[in-house]
């Protein structure tokens, strides 16, 4: 039987190389989606197409409801979860603090923050030892704005990273003894269309003279770094952030 991961906002950008990589390593793959059915069956498709396992679930990553019926519909065509990859996030629009509003605020840290907490809860209740479970791995998807702290632009998204960091190490720390390793990746400048989504089409452009490595990162270069914390090549590995930011 094929290991199972789910991969919250898979349809697109860092989520949706994730989705790739890991039918191509032979992962039954569920991820959710927001409201681009369009997107979500197209990327479904592609992988189907080439003999690969995969599911997409409409899911409002705010929502605990919506949440919960995405394990559900994992559970239901593939069976036990073997990872989890919370992916989804937002970034909300670009403010200094003194503009952010509760509304925007309150939407941040239920997409960045709630939504994965509940998550893990969801699969620490199907991969923990002690619950019968055969143990699991969780990977993160956080940010390098958490420690750069996003001044001038997302401090409310960096503080939201901030704290995925913090519940990824106290994760990591609880369910290590009941089987389940959990890390995160803290992609830097990546090249995908987030910048452009956040009204800031010329961001990655702008801010590569500050990346040592003269570039910015792909979402493809994010992805291996995932589906490395998630394979037993990472069996020892578990509390680790690690920066996928060409040292930035």
């Amino acid at each position: 039987m094929a290991d199972v991961m789910l991969v919250t906002g898979g349809s697109q950008g860092i989520g949706a190389a994730i989705v790739r990589a890991a039918a191509a390593r032979g992962y039954a793959v569920a991820f959710t989606y927001r409201e681009n059915r369009a997107l979500a069956e197209a990327l479904a498709g592609t992988i189907a197409a080439a003999g690969g396992r995969v599911l997409p679930v409409r899911a409002e990553m705010a929502e605990e409801a919506d949440i919960l019926a995405a394990f559900a519909a994992t559970d239901r065509a593939f069976g036990p979860l073997s990872v989890l990859v919370n992916n989804a996030g937002t970034t909300g629009p670009t403010a200094r603090l003194d503009a952010v509003t509760g509304a925007i605020l309150d939407t941040v840290l239920a997409v960045n923050v709630r939504a994965p907490f509940l998550a893990i809860r969801e699969a620490a209740k199907r991969m923990a030892r002690d619950l019968g479970g055969a143990g699991g791995a969780i990977v993160n998807v956080s940010s390098r704005a958490a420690e750069l702290g996003g001044a001038g632009e997302w401090v409310h998204y960096a503080a939201s990273k901030g704290a995925l960091d913090s519940l990824t190490l106290g994760a990591a720390r609880e369910l290590g003894p009941r089987g389940i390793r959990v890390n995160a990746v803290s992609p830097g400048l990546i090249e995908t269309d987030l910048h452009a989504r956040a009204g800031l089409p010329d961001r990655v452009a702008r801010l590569t003279a500050g990346v040592p490595m003269g570039r910015a990162g792909s979402a493809e270069e994010v992805a291996e770094a995932v589906l490395f914390l998630a394979s037993p090549a990472a069996s020892y590995i578990s509390g680790a952030i690690v920066p996928v930011s060409g040292a930035r």
